[in-house]
């Protein structure tokens, strides 16, 4: 069984407090990379209609005892309406082999198409009618989730954004927990940037002998944010996972949050989308 511990979300269904990411991989890649992480006890996939490679980490979840996974997947614009979230989750759980979904999120809010409350209430119903455990949102703002709040009384149960020290989040942190809605990190380790190699990260890593991304990793998990990390390499996965066994100092967790601002912007919603 999986060695990390789970968080409760706003709906009841209880989620692992980290994970693996499977973009970019295609489908061999994720078959391949999810089969191992099973082995080495993660409980909690992450993929998505974007990235083309559903069908291959269906593949290895028939491996695995379906209710020990939690299963996350992501739709795109194309789907923004009560009927298209259906159509979207079905797509999604063919692909994956799976009757049910963990966690389905509304993967860019593409806030020009306008159409993003529209998704929401398909998602909502989606939840309702048991075809999915849990409701989420991907790359939100406050000011996108507010909407949904104060246009359906409804808040996500999860926000997936890009966040690392580099991209701290703090402000988007507080509404979250402000509405009962768990953060979860993509790019968590600050990819495109020189994160890992920051003499601060360094420092703390050869303190407490571990990988720097172990500690990047740790300094989210205090924050209270479910990482999900992208390998498929055996020796990182497993360094990935091993990161619930030790906790960083106040004064650790300060230094790290202090590298907030330092790397290139991260991506705008209002901008990006697809």
């Amino acid at each position: 069984m999986s060695q990390v511990p789970m968080v409760t979300l706003s709906h009841g269904s209880a989620m692992p407090r980290g994970g693996l990411g499977t973009s970019p991989m295609n489908d061999a890649d994720a078959e391949r990379a999810v089969g191992t992480a099973l082995e080495l006890g993660y409980r909690l996939i992450d993929t998505a209609e974007n990235y083309r490679n559903e069908v291959g980490v269906g593949r290895a979840l028939k491996h695995a005892s379906r209710d020990e996974v939690f299963v996350t997947s992501k739709f795109n614009k194309r789907w923004h309406s009560v009927d298209g979230a259906r159509q979207a989750f079905e797509a999604s759980a063919e692909k994956l082999g799976v009757e049910y979904l963990d966690l389905l999120l509304i993967h860019w809010p593409n806030p020009e198409q306008d159409r993003y409350v529209d998704a929401w209430q398909g998602l909502i119903a989606l939840r309702e009618a048991g075809l999915v455990r849990a409701i989420g949102t991907s790359n939100f703002k406050p000011t996108h989730l507010q909407r949904l709040i104060d246009e359906t009384g409804v808040a996500p149960e999860v926000n997936q954004v890009q966040l690392s020290p580099v991209w701290a989040k703090a402000a988007e942190r507080d509404f979250h927990r402000q509405h009962g809605i768990v953060t979860e990190a993509w790019s968590p380790l600050g990819k495109g940037t020189d994160l890992l190699t920051h003499p601060t990260v360094q420092e703390i890593a050869k303190a407490h002998d571990r990988a720097p991304g172990q500690v990047v990793l740790r300094w989210e998990t205090q924050q209270d944010v479910v990482p999900i990390p992208k390998s498929a390499d055996h020796q990182r996965l497993a360094q990935n996972l091993a990161i619930f066994d030790f906790d960083l100092t106040d004064t650790e967790l300060t230094a790290l949050s202090a590298l907030d601002g330092t790397a290139k912007p991260p991506a705008d919603s209002d901008r990006s989308g697809h």
